[in-house]
């Protein structure tokens, strides 16, 4: 099903020479990181502060839930006014936000007042990641090297859920249980401060492009296939609030709670190694295929999770569950760039986001109670029951997942929806002009979809 990688495909290598990258790259990847410290580090310090983990899970539950509904319009925002004007404010939000619940937990402050602070917390998490992608999709529009920069996107995303938990178990096991918080706030900060500043790179306000105005603004969300993909991506949040909750307890209920940050380092490592191999090889499934089949693991190996009682058992089917992961979310990513217009791009991978969010919200909170209640192993209860439902959602909606040329979300002037994803009219009267195509290989790669590795326009579904 994969064909070996060819002098025709673009690798990482090209992709990271592209002119400014490295710009927003730096930058981004520092104010990406709440995403993966804030959840853990407000469970261990209400924990800490509190002694239960059910009241530290309904506290990241509040924050993950107010992230989920606030980062699609902070998505559109970015759209139409342009991603400076959004990160600036909402950085600087964040860090009082953080600071502030900080102080109140410390303080032993009621669970109610923790609520109250959680909200403009989660609310203003800068959506570096999403803001990223759509960087490279206005950079790379066309071009062969939009399929790395998709898996290269995913492999970062995975890499900080490599070194946020860890980093964030060490800091408040090692130094103070505020401490992951105060780094996750200083790194969002001065990541986001700097990645805001980096003007040239940023995407067209408004999502025209040159020589091209979008008609009219059109809203994601009202594409039918993003919305079947943001249920299947709620589920993937669901795994990670899981195993955030219960490899925690489970650490305490062995008596080794430092091991928790290594199990779950071992977990992210997996979705780290899946993503390279993702973007490394050149495949000839679609990306609608490879959804459905790396979700269906999914679902299999997190229903496993429940029956491990020793931590070698436990961090090993959780590198299969990360094995997992990464090919559902690059599948998905890719698969919404087909599905939406250029103008509505950032909103789009802000809900997908914020799906995670929300997802990891809820397991957050109902692992915590299940644990309480129960064991750990109760806790690993919530990502079989999340990629479950979830699985069952794709299965039944998969045709919605297949682009359209009409319907909500397309626009007069965006092209058919093909696997593509371009107007071929429009651009071949580009490269008649320019005489050159935009990107390395672009002529090359006019018969590579979107999907990661698509090298001919067949697909299987």
């Amino acid at each position: 099903m994969v064909s070996t990688v060819s002098e025709t495909r673009p690798g990482y290598g090209q992709l990271l020479r592209t002119p400014g990258a490295w710009t927003f790259l730096l930058p981004g990847f520092a104010a990406r990181q709440p995403f993966a410290m804030l959840t853990i580090g407000i469970v261990l310090l209400v924990q800490h502060t509190t002694g239960s983990y059910g009241s530290a899970g309904v506290v990241a539950a509040v924050t993950g839930v107010s992230m989920a509904l606030f980062a699609p319009q902070s998505g559109k925002l970015a759209d139409r006014f342009g991603q400076r004007a959004v990160l600036f404010p909402g950085v600087l939000v964040h860090t009082a936000s953080v600071v502030t619940l900080t102080s109140l937990a410390l303080a032993g402050a009621p669970l109610w007042a923790l609520f109250i602070a959680a909200v403009p917390t989660g609310a203003s998490v800068p959506q570096v990641g999403p803001m990223v992608r759509a960087r490279w999709a206005a950079k790379l529009d066309g071009s062969p090297l939009m399929t790395t920069a998709a898996a290269f996107e995913s492999v970062t995303d995975e890499f900080t859920f490599v070194i946020g938990p860890v980093l964030t178990t060490a800091l408040c096991t090692g130094i103070h249980p505020a401490a992951g918080l105060i780094t996750e706030a200083t790194l969002t900060l001065l990541g986001g401060l700097v990645f805001a500043a980096q003007r040239r790179t940023q995407p067209v306000v408004g999502g025209r492009e040159e020589g091209h105005t979008s008609v009219r603004p059109v809203s994601a969300l009202s594409v039918p296939g993003v919305r079947v993909l943001a249920v299947a991506f709620l589920g993937i949040g669901a795994v990670f609030g899981g195993m955030q909750v219960s490899l925690t307890a489970f650490a305490e209920e062995i008596g080794q709670p430092g091991v928790n940050g290594l199990m779950y380092g071992v977990f992210a490592a997996g979705n780290m190694l899946a993503g390279i191999i993702c973007g490394a090889v050149a495949w000839k499934t679609g990306p609608k295929f490879r959804l459905l089949a790396a979700y269906t693991a999914l679902a299999v190996t997190a229903s496993g999770l429940w029956a491990m009682h020793t931590a070698p058992l436990v961090a090993g089917l959780g590198l299969l569950v990360g094995l997992c992961i990464a090919p559902a979310l690059i599948s998905g990513y890719t698969l919404v760039e087909t599905l939406v217009p250029a103008s509505a791009r950032t909103e789009a991978f802000t809900w997908l986001t914020g799906s995670v969010a929300l997802g990891q919200a809820a397991a957050v909170s109902v692992a915590g109670e299940l644990t309480d209640a129960y064991s750990s192993s109760a806790g690993f209860l919530v990502p079989m029951g999340g990629t479950v439902l979830a699985l069952a959602v794709l299965l039944a909606l998969r045709s919605r997942l297949t682009p359209r040329g009409s319907g909500p979300g397309t626009e007069p002037d965006s092209g058919p929806a093909v696997p593509v994803g371009r107007d071929t009219e429009r651009d071949s009267a580009r490269e008649r002009e320019s005489g050159t195509s935009q990107g390395a290989g672009h002529g090359a790669g006019r018969g590579i979809g979107r999907g990661i590795g698509h090298r001919v326009p067949v697909s299987v579904d």
